[in-house]
Order: C-alpha cells, then structure tokens, then sequence
C-alpha cells in the first residue's frame, strides 16, 4: 500500500499513526516532492470512482490563481482538471491511500484509513480501537 502525504498535513500524520498503530505495511509518497503524471492521476480517480473536481481542495493558493472554482465539472473539462492537479499537487487532496488489493481511499478520517487495512485473521474487519 501506498500513501501520499504533505508531512505539514494533521490529516497525513493522523492516517501514518493508525497505519503504524495496526501495524501496516506501507510506502510514503510525499506527493509535493513527487507529483503525478496525468496518467497516474487518471488511475488513481478510477480506483477511487472519483472525478478530479472531488479531489481538488479549491480553497488553495492556485486554485484561486487558476480560477478552478469557476471551471465545468463535467466530461469536456475532466483532462483540463487532471492537467491542473498534476500541474499543482497542492490542489490534490490528501491523504490519499492506494491499497494493494487495487482499492484507494482519500484517507481524512480513521474509519477511511482502516477501510483499506487488510482483514484480520479469520476474516473479519479489523475493530476500531
């Protein structure tokens, strides 16, 4: 499994805590330092049955420089979106969990971060604590 993080973020730190609180095998991504490609950014919104307006956090610096909130939502803008993302990765949302099982979660809360965890023996969900 793999995380992208902005170590500033208290969202990121609170996911890594559960993740190393259940003991979790992970890579972390730092996604400013690293950005994605148009092309992993269009497999990230699949495996997240998102669209790239609802990973975007509006209410940065560039979104207002590039004026996001006025933009469509729709299919005739979707790459545009995608190209801004990329572009500016602190437009994407985070944290953003990609599972090895092919799922991925935008990880704001606890019960996100575990929803991605692999299930305990026996079967069953790993229990909050």
């Amino acid at each position: 499994m793999e995380i992208w993080i902005n170590p500033a973020c208290s969202k990121c730190s609170s996911a890594l805590s559960v993740l190393d609180a259940e003991g979790a095998q992970y890579t972390v991504r730092r996604y400013l330092d690293d950005p994605p490609s148009t092309a992993e950014l269009q497999e990230l919104l699949e495996r997240l049955s998102l669209e790239p307006w609802d990973i975007a956090r509006t209410g940065e610096p560039a979104a207002a420089e590039l004026g996001l909130t006025s933009w469509a939502r729709d299919a005739t803008t979707r790459n545009r979106w995608i190209e801004a993302l990329a572009q500016h990765p602190a437009l994407i949302q985070r944290p953003i969990i990609t599972a090895d099982d092919g799922t991925a979660v935008v990880a704001r809360s606890q019960e996100a971060v575990r929803s991605v965890l692999p299930a305990a023996p026996g079967g069953k969900q790993r229990p909050a604590p």
